[in-house]
C-alpha cells in the first residue's frame, strides 16, 4: 500500500515537471520556405533627389554665325604727327601795292640796324642756353635732347610723348652722327633710340620700323655682326655710332627728338618776324 502511494506521488511530479518544461518552451519554428509571391503594381513616384556631383566637360561646340557689325565705337586717341609734306608750288603774284610816302628813314635803318645786333646777341645767347646748359644738338629741322633718366623702351616712349617729342629716329647718317656724338660727349655708351622690331616673317626674321611706324630706308647703321643676330625687339645706339639689338626691358638713357615749329613765310631760319621755336622741357 505504501509502495502504491510513492508510486503515485513520484507520477504527479513528473507530470508537473513536463508539464512546466512544456510551458518555457512553447516556441514557434520556422516552417518551410513557400513559393515566390506574384509581383505587386507600381507604386507611386518618389521625391526628387539631391543634384549630383557635375559631370565632365562636353566637347567644344562648332563656332556660331559671324554677328551683325556693332555701332561705331568712340573716337581714338590722337596720333602722332606725319612726316612733312613736299614743297607746294609758287602761288600767284599778288597785287600791285599802293605807293609809300616818302620819309627821312635814316635814323629808323639806324634803329633797325642796332635791334639787329641785338638779336643776334639774343640769338648766341639762347644757341648756348640750348646746346650748354640743356644739352640740346639741333638740325635744320629738329631738336634732339639726351634724356639722362633710366627708363625701360615704353617708359622712355612714352616720357619723350609727354615732353611734347618722340624718341629720337635717326634717319639719315648725319642724323646718326649727331645723335652719336651727343652719347659720347656725354660719356655714356649706349641710349635707346626709336627702332623697334615690328614683326617676324616665315623665316623667323624681324622687321624694323622707326617710332613713327615708317619702315627703314635708305639708311641703317647696322654692325655685320647685329645684321645676323635680330633676335630682341628694341634697339639700342652705341657711342660709336652703330646700332645694337637689346632687350625692351632693359633700362638705359635714350634721346628724344622734338619738331622745330614752323616761321611765317616757311622759313626755318631765325630771321625777323618769325616765331621762336619752343625749348624742349
Amino acid at each position: 500500500m505504501m509502495a502504491l502511494l510513492v508510486l503515485c506521488v513520484f507520477a504527479a511530479a513528473f507530470n508537473c515537471i513536463s508539464a512546466s518544461a512544456e510551458v518555457c518552451t512553447n516556441t514557434l519554428l520556422p516552417g518551410a520556405k513557400g513559393d515566390q509571391g506574384e509581383i505587386g503594381e507600381e507604386g507611386d513616384q518618389g521625391k526628387l533627389g539631391k543634384n549630383g556631383p557635375s559631370g565632365p566637360s562636353g566637347v567644344s561646340g562648332e563656332a556660331g554665325l559671324k554677328g551683325e557689325v556693332g555701332q561705331t565705337g568712340k573716337m581714338g586717341p590722337i596720333g602722332d604727327n606725319g612726316n612733312k609734306g613736299d614743297t607746294g608750288l609758287e602761288g600767284p603774284a599778288g597785287f600791285k601795292g599802293k605807293p609809300g610816302t616818302t620819309c627821312d628813314c635814316g635814323r629808323y635803318r639806324k634803329v633797325v640796324g642796332q635791334l639787329d645786333v641785338n638779336v643776334g646777341k639774343l640769338r648766341n645767347a639762347v644757341k648756348f642756353v640750348k646746346n650748354v646748359i640743356l644739352g640740346l644738338k639741333e638740325t635744320e629741322e629738329r631738336y634732339y635732347l639726351l634724356v639722362k633718366e633710366p627708363k625701360r623702351f615704353r617708359e622712355a616712349s612714352m616720357n619723350c610723348k609727354l615732353r611734347g617729342g618722340i624718341l629720337a629716329m635717326p634717319k639719315t647718317s648725319n642724323t646718326n652722327h649727331l645723335m652719336a656724338d651727343s652719347v659720347s660727349q656725354a660719356g655714356l655708351t649706349r641710349v635707346y633710340i626709336g627702332v623697334l622690331a615690328q614683326s617676324k616673317d616665315t623665316n623667323g626674321t624681324s622687321s624694323y620700323v622707326y617710332a613713327d611706324s615708317s619702315p627703314l630706308q635708305g639708311f641703317a647703321a647696322w654692325s655685320q655682326e647685329e645684321e645676323l643676330t635680330n633676335s630682341t625687339s628694341c634697339v639700342e645706339l652705341l657711342s660709336t655710332g652703330t646700332w645694337s639689338h637689346v632687350e625692351c626691358e632693359a633700362t638705359m638713357f635714350f634721346i628724344c627728338e622734338f619738331p622745330k615749329s614752323r616761321r611765317r613765310g616757311g622759313g626755318g631760319g631765325g630771321g625777323r618776324g618769325g616765331t621762336p621755336a619752343p625749348v624742349p622741357s
